[in-house]
């Protein structure tokens, strides 16, 4: 797997981009980062092309939704198949997978639904996938950050493009 070099400026627009990346203008983060609005375009198309963002997508408040639960099932997997977490994924009302390299409780689903009734039938379908649930924990919240190494630092245009 070919990795890709991330320099001041990609750091930067990643930074800005995990903060909010729907309210992040090109022109707002080349203003923050002291370059062009074109080398932020340029560097997030590059970025995209070779994978580093894969996508863009909203943070939901689920509860305003109208899913007042949110379950995080701790699970363990038999030996699973390549794709199997993608299988749980695709399970009505299965938010996130989250798959660990290895040993027991191997598998973290987070599940969201409107009474008890929705979450049985979520955790009912992930035993007929084979999975054992060893412990369902109702979340209160979720927290994230950018990841404190994107902080913004000094950049200078000549770093761009």
């Amino acid at each position: 797997m070919d990795t890709y070099e991330l320099d001041e400026v990609d750091k930067g627009i990643l930074y800005h981009l995990q903060q909010d990346a729907r309210n992040s203008t090109s022109t707002e983060m080349a203003g923050e980062l002291d370059i062009a609005a074109s080398t932020v375009r340029n560097r997030l198309a590059r970025m995209e092309d070779e994978g580093v963002i894969e996508r863009y997508i909203p943070q939901l408040d689920y509860e305003k939704a109208g899913f007042q639960l949110r379950v995080l099932f701790t699970c363990t997997a038999p030996d699973e198949p390549e794709n199997f977490g993608q299988d749980v994924l695709e399970q009505e009302g299965v938010i996130a997978v989250r798959e660990l390299l290895a040993g027991t409780e191997n598998l973290h689903v987070e599940a969201v639904g409107t009474d008890t009734d929705q979450l049985t039938e979520i955790a009912d379908s992930l035993r007929e996938m084979g999975l054992e649930i060893v412990r369902s924990d109702i979340l209160k919240a979720q927290l994230h950050q950018p990841f404190n190494h994107f902080g913004v630092s000094a950049v200078t245009d000549d770093e761009g493009d």
